[in-house]
């Protein structure tokens, strides 16, 4: 139904994607932010604030980064910050397996044999749920599901757009809502335990302190999130034309004999390979895990080796599949498909390159930092009641991340600030922590600073060629208003209700 309220929400969308696309390219975009923060931080250098940095106890201090001294460390320092940026190796090695799998035609094979019984109107839900299952598996989503996400909608005769944007709100905008467990659980109750401890040496805090709402919070994405996607960007798409290098692709077609041997022999070999890899890790003392014995710490190696396992999970089937299906006659067309897969990649390399220097200087000049503490002082200094200040922490923190993309990072500066306010007006760092994952998640997905945004610009062009940042932020900008609206009553609610927070959690102290 066309309502003056749908219509004007067009209108705002439509002049979000033209301005964001009259912007200059996004590598030249990068350099001119980059910049920016080298003459910002100029000016701001000799200004003394009196905001207390909670990394050194001192006052924040913005280093200026047009010293001589400064650009010299820069030049010298070029090369190790691009090759270091972290998406890069994880785009890099991933694909090179996903690329092979791509083009013996596995992909193509399970997908259709996936849509040969999965109704269209489920795949959204479907591919928002996995989408936050990716959590668990460090960045693994933004390299698989997202792009799988354009592939599946595609097959399944709906625009591929809306698969990314759908894929790339469950991955990035519900960061914070997972069922299981994960190393940034462990990561943030070290912050909040610290800054609990500043007023209380003896209060301790669980890593599984939000388990409980972070896994409730699953079914809140997945709902809202499938609703924005049919509702609002599918409709939105409907005039978008597929012009990209995709364009020819086939929809839901039967699978061929030869497609169906292949597949069978593929799943066969897939299955088997992720049976060897759970009896290797089942052992107590198996060098998959961690020094501690856990599989999931950030410090056990199958963790660390997410990426290099997802090389091979799509490598061995794909292979097996190529060479049963009759797609593949030597090993020069395994490599001709991980070259294949790396020559698409260019532009994201270079976009890469940028915006790893402007990530590394914003970080450097700490002009985000800076910010951050003045708006949680600004918070702090308002005095607000209990609840407005519970939605006060999650507006702000969904501001900062704007500027501050690492979720570590942030809370290690907010914390020492946020968690013993919030104590002193009787509520618990669990609940305080809750509060700051909301925020934390839900603006991902429209900030620049994401080091995944030109990634997921590069898989909107393998479809709709003039695909900028433009067009995926006016994409992903409902989703991002409508995560941070829902889950933001959802928490109140859940609060209001009493349900548990996760475990050894409350939402009072004394």
């Amino acid at each position: 139904m066309d309502t003056p309220s749908l219509r004007w929400s067009a209108r705002v969308l439509n002049t979000i994607e033209r301005v964001g696309n009259a912007l200059p390219d996004p590598a030249v975009l990068f350099f001119l932010l980059l910049v920016c923060v080298w003459i910002i931080s100029a000016l701001l250098a000799p200004v003394q604030f009196p905001e207390i940095d909670p990394r050194t106890n001192r006052p924040i201090e913005i280093h200026n980064l047009l010293t001589g001294k400064a650009l010299a460390a820069f030049l010298a320092g070029m090369v190790h910050t691009f090759v270091t940026f972290p998406p890069l190796g994880i785009v890099l090695v991933a694909l090179l397996g996903v690329g092979v799998a791509e083009h013996t035609g596995f992909i193509g094979a399970a997908l259709r044999g996936l849509l040969s019984f999965t109704p269209a109107p489920l795949l959204t839900p479907i591919l928002l749920m996995v989408a936050i299952l990716s959590h668990t598996a460090v960045d693994a989503g933004y390299v698989l599901v997202i792009p799988l996400g354009g592939i599946i909608f595609y097959a399944a005769g709906r625009h591929p757009l809306a698969g990314i944007a759908a894929a790339f709100a469950g991955v990035s905008g519900g960061f914070s809502a997972n069922f299981l467990p994960s190393a940034l659980d462990v990561i943030l109750q070290g912050f909040s335990q610290s800054a609990a401890q500043l007023l209380d040496p003896t209060r301790v805090v669980n890593p599984l302190c939000n388990w409980f709402f972070t896994a409730a919070s699953c079914l809140l994405i997945v709902g809202v999130g499938w609703v924005v996607t049919d509702r609002v960007i599918e409709p939105r798409l409907q005039n978008v034309q597929i012009d990209g290098d995709q364009a020819g692709l086939p929809h839901r077609e039967r699978l061929g004999g030869a497609e169906r041997r292949g597949l069978l022999a593929a799943l066969a070999a897939l299955t088997g390979s992720i049976l060897l890899l759970g009896a290797a890790s089942s052992a107590a003392d198996s060098p998959l895990r961690s020094p501690q014995g856990e599989l999931t710490a950030a410090t056990a190696p199958l963790m660390q080796g997410i990426v290099p396992l997802i090389f091979l999970l799509f490598l061995i089937p794909g292979v097996v599949y190529g060479y049963v299906a009759g797609t593949v006659r030597s090993h020069r067309d395994i490599v001709k498909g991980m070259s294949a897969a790396m020559s698409t990649m260019g532009y994201y390399i270079v976009l890469a390159f940028f915006a790893s220097l402007f990530i590394a200087a914003f970080g450097q000049s700490n002009l985000g930092v800076l910010f951050a503490l003045k708006g949680a002082n600004l918070l702090k200094a308002l005095a607000l009641p209990g609840a407005a200040t519970i939605v006060g922490i999650i507006l702000l923190t969904a501001i900062i991340n704007l500027l501050i993309g690492s979720a570590s990072a942030k809370w290690a500066l907010l914390a020492p600030i946020f968690v013993p306010m919030l104590m002193q007006l009787g509520f618990s760092p669990e609940f305080t922590q809750a509060a700051y994952r909301i925020g934390d998640s839900t603006t991902n997905i429209v900030t620049p600073l994401m080091p995944y945004l030109p990634l997921v610009v590069v898989y909107g062009q393998r479809y709709v060629t003039h695909t900028g940042i433009g067009t995926i932020v006016s994409l992903m900008v409902p989703f991002a208003f409508t995560f941070l609206g829902a889950w933001t009553v959802f928490l109140l609610l859940y609060w209001a209700v009493g349900l548990p927070l996760g475990i050894q959690a409350s939402y009072t102290v004394p």
